[in-house]
């Protein structure tokens, strides 16, 4: 059976609407990004893993709820059991009965294992989405990852918006 696509713009303006926040207001990127194409093959990546679903490992502090421009490492052979997840935009079931749904760290570990990636990063990175403040994201929020990305020599970072 096929289903209807979603619309992700309407649903938004719905939710932001409901918990009494103004218009959302979609981020227009001027820049061209710098991305670039990593060199050799995908067995030779390492790989990072950089996820907004709002998880967090136990023994970390969950997120809150509005404007949080925090951000978790997490260590990349952190149990999936282990994993805990916070949110206020999106239904948490799913990815509170598999965090996969969101943070795809068992997958990594798999393409790993079998060779068709590197290895991983030491870390992955996650922050809740759905943060109202563009300009702290692009000024404080980004930049920091960003750092600890380079830090941990990653030649791919996988990016798992929610």
């Amino acid at each position: 059976m096929r289903q209807e696509p979603v619309d992700y713009i309407a649903r938004t303006r719905e939710q932001y609407s409901a918990l009494g926040y103004p218009e959302y207001k979609w981020v227009v990127n001027e820049d061209t990004p710098p991305f670039v194409k990593p060199a050799g093959e995908p067995s030779s990546w390492k790989v990072g893993l950089v996820a907004s679903g709002g998880i967090y490992a136990v023994g970390q502090p969950a997120f809150h709820f509005k404007d949080d421009i925090s951000f978790r490492a997490i260590a990349s052979d952190t149990r999936t059991e282990d994993l805990r997840i916070t949110h206020f935009a999106y239904d948490l079931t799913d990815a509170r009965s598999d965090p996969n749904a969101v943070f795809p760290i068992d997958t990594l570990r798999r393409l790993a294992d079998s060779n068709e990636i590197g290895v991983l990063g030491p870390y992955a990175y996650t922050f809740m989405g759905g943060i109202y403040s563009s300009r702290k994201v692009r000024d404080v929020l980004a930049p920091a990852i960003a750092d600890r990305l380079v830090s941990d020599e990653v030649d791919v970072a996988l990016m798992v918006p929610v």
